[in-house]
């Protein structure tokens, strides 16, 4: 054999062999997973198992802090993550933090899961979208696929099934020490490097087969949330889907009151394209939308019928009732804060009641610039003024005139008619019209 070929093999092996050699080339990919859960979540999280894939990483850690969220998007997660051929570990952190509702389906999930001291995990009653439960029935239906699905993420990675089904029928929670001990996660650390030390050299199973992690001595590339996931991730808050659609109703009524605007009526179209984008992504009750259009409808009924306020008054309770109605979950992270209803309400009022009360005002108002506002005007006769030629002075400025009946000069005179270049007048001496 040759002697060099073979320096060159024992050269090898014993590079591919030496301690670190593979670690030192590897790599940790990290994404923070935090607030409710809904479809900008999953849409960050597939994103981040694709380029993780793409980038033969070790691992996906995501950093978890989450009350819970929509049940379909969560759906949608775990199936992206069972299916991830790099291993997936949800790490609840940092201290303070939970894993609640969806949480602890996503934790459970994970190839790894790990929690920092201080956090806790638990109470996974299910939040559908589309509209919350409708009676014990189908709340029962819902609870018994919760628990159906939590057991087999659990049974699938060896994990205490029987505390899953707890935590979603009694809402049962854990400290990070009692979820190590009940066998909920696998481990309790305090920091990402000390879950990278401890995970290293753990065998997990993924779509391929079985893997060694490597997270050791591991380059750790953190992986913010896109400028545009954030900025859709903003606008699914429900307070601030709830606001823009008010403000999308501002400009589209002020719109409709003064035709020709164009801005608040441009303004407003986005607003509510924007604010329905937004609420498709939340349990949304119908019932409490239609009150809100039916709130907004009195307040502009109020502006041509003379009700003496109770049109308003009922636009009002309409409007806060709808407001609370509009997100139909049992969770409050969910719902519109009533720091949020109670100024659009009164903003609402005010807006159609002054606002546009105001505007309609200035419609009726008698024009005052223009060869219209010379209509009511008074001046005197310049010549004497039939119903063929004269001339007359009005506003500052000499007009040729007519009348129906003969008019002296140095006669006052009212303008009642605009024709062109010429003004039909009238005696105020005569005693027609006069007043």
């Amino acid at each position: 054999m040759n002697p060099i070929r073979t320096l060159k093999c024992i050269l090898m092996v014993f590079a591919l062999s030496w301690p670190g050699a593979d670690a030192a080339a590897s790599r940790v990919d990290v994404i923070r997973l935090t607030g409710p859960i809904g479809p900008i979540s999953v849409q960050h999280v597939t994103a981040a198992i694709e380029r993780a894939e793409d980038d033969r990483s070790e691992c996906l850690v995501i950093l978890l802090d989450t009350p819970g969220g929509l049940l379909q998007s969560t759906q949608m997660m775990i199936k992206d993550m069972l299916a991830s051929n790099v291993p997936v570990v949800v790490y609840v952190s940092p201290s303070g933090a939970g894993a609640g509702s969806a949480g602890v389906f996503i934790t459970m999930s994970a190839h790894v899961a790990a929690m920092a001291p201080g956090t806790s995990i638990g109470a996974a009653s299910p939040v559908g979208i589309g509209g919350a439960v409708a009676d014990s029935t189908m709340q029962e239906k819902v609870e018994n696929f919760s628990v159906s699905y939590i057991r087999s993420i659990a049974d699938k990675h060896g994990r205490n099934a029987d505390w899953a089904e707890q935590a979603v029928r009694k809402a049962e929670a854990l400290t990070d020490r009692e979820a190590v001990e009940q066998n909920v996660v696998d481990l309790s650390v305090a920091t990402l490097d000390s879950l990278l030390i401890r995970i290293d050299g753990t065998v997990v199973e993924v779509r391929e087969g079985s893997r060694v992690l490597r997270t050791k001595d591991a380059e750790v590339s953190i992986r913010e949330m896109s400028w545009h996931h954030r900025v859709l991730n903003v606008l699914s808050n429900p307070n601030i889907a709830y606001l823009l659609m008010m403000l999308g109703f501002y400009g589209l009524i002020y719109e409709f009151i003064n035709p020709g605007a164009i801005f608040p009526g441009v303004v407003g179209g986005m607003c509510i394209v924007i604010g329905l984008f937004a609420l498709q992504t939340l349990p949304i009750n119908y019932a409490g939308l239609l009150l809100i259009l039916l709130g907004l409808g009195l307040f502009v009924a109020e502006l041509f019928v003379a009700s003496g306020g109770l049109l308003t008054l009922g636009g009002a309770v309409s409007f806060t009732i709808g407001s609370m109605m509009l997100i139909d979950s049992p969770d409050p992270y969910l719902r519109i804060s009533l720091y949020a209803i109670i100024p659009a309400v009164i903003a609402t009022a005010a807006f159609t009641l002054f606002a546009v009360g105001y505007a309609l005002k200035a419609q009726k108002r008698r024009t005052t610039t223009g060869s219209q506002g010379l209509i009511g005007e008074t001046g005197r006769a310049h010549t004497a003024v039939d119903d063929r030629n004269g001339k007359v002075f009005v506003h500052g400025e000499y007009w040729f005139a007519t009348s129906e009946t003969p008019i002296e000069p140095d006669t006052p005179i009212r303008v009642v008619e605009v024709n062109g270049l010429r003004l039909k007048v009238e005696s105020l001496e005569s005693g027609t019209d006069a007043t």
